[in-house]
């Protein structure tokens, strides 16, 4: 499944990806927006463990962000289950230098419109940190609503700090 876009294309994660990976990846400045499971320095052999996992478990809910042919970001879903199984997560970074080019915003925009397309949910969500403006500002540009402030919620880069809840409902 490819989702071409205005400014980028939205396609799985494939072999040939890992050196732009590793290039975009290996930055603090994104670490520090996303969850611990996004390693910090991101290596070769995270890139190469990624992309074994992306193109094979996750196909249909994971997506390489495309610019110029390169890969240089990702967004994608992650499906809830038990009482939560009409909801989806959605979560995504997006390389530096392609900061504040309305990369991302349109990229949100076309993957909460396929998830809800695509699967059987109602919702779809993401948990921001507090310090993350710019993540806020493209999910309400999505139609994304605040919902919750969860105080004190997540610890990350050794501080504790509020985690805000966004969500979007079919």
């Amino acid at each position: 499944m490819e989702l071409p876009l205005q400014k980028s294309l939205l396609r799985p994660w494939r072999t040939g990806d890992e050196t732009s990976l590793e290039k975009h990846a290996n930055n603090r400045k994104i670490w520090r927006n996303v969850r611990d499971h996004f390693p910090n320095p991101y290596t070769r052999g995270d890139a190469m463990r990624w992309i074994l996992h992306a193109s094979s478990a996750l196909s249909e809910n994971v997506f390489a962000i495309c610019v110029d042919g390169n890969a240089v970001g990702s967004i994608g879903l992650v499906a809830k289950d038990d009482v939560y199984r009409k909801s989806m997560e959605i979560g995504y970074w997006l390389g530096e230098e392609f900061w504040g080019r309305g990369i991302m915003t349109e990229a949100v925009g076309a993957v909460s419109q396929y998830g809800f397309d695509r699967f059987d949910i109602v919702r779809l969500y993401a948990d921001v940190f507090e310090w993350n403006n710019a993540s806020m500002r493209v999910l309400e540009k999505n139609g994304y609503v605040f919902e919750a402030r969860l105080k004190k919620a997540v610890i990350k880069d050794g501080m504790i700090t509020d985690a805000l809840i966004y969500a979007k409902l079919k």
